[in-house]
């Protein structure tokens, strides 16, 4: 992924709600299969880390993106984006 197509994804982002927290369990299969459903549905999600999490939000951003095969967009405080392509009806072109 360039950066044009970073940055024009983080300004996407920036209107998005939070739809994903990440809890004192950190990631566990429930959140992975509902972050992948969610990517599936909108393609790029913001998350946030609450403030008992074990991980930090870079680490929890990494860890999804690997598990997930998505992109990660940006990382800022707690909270963090991520991209992956639609595999049945992808919406957003990146240049």
């Amino acid at each position: 992924m360039t950066s044009k197509q970073r940055a024009m994804l983080r300004s996407m982002a920036n209107t998005m709600e939070t739809i994903l927290y990440i809890g004192k369990d950190g990631i566990v299969p429930g959140t992975i299969k509902q972050a992948s459903d969610a990517l599936e549905a909108r393609e790029i999600i913001k998350c946030a880390v609450q403030q008992g999490c074990p991980l930090t939000a870079k680490e929890a951003l990494n860890d999804m993106c690997q598990q997930l095969g998505a992109e990660p967009v940006q990382c800022i405080g707690r909270r963090f984006v991520m991209y992956r392509p639609s595999e049945e009806n992808p919406r957003i072109v990146l240049e």
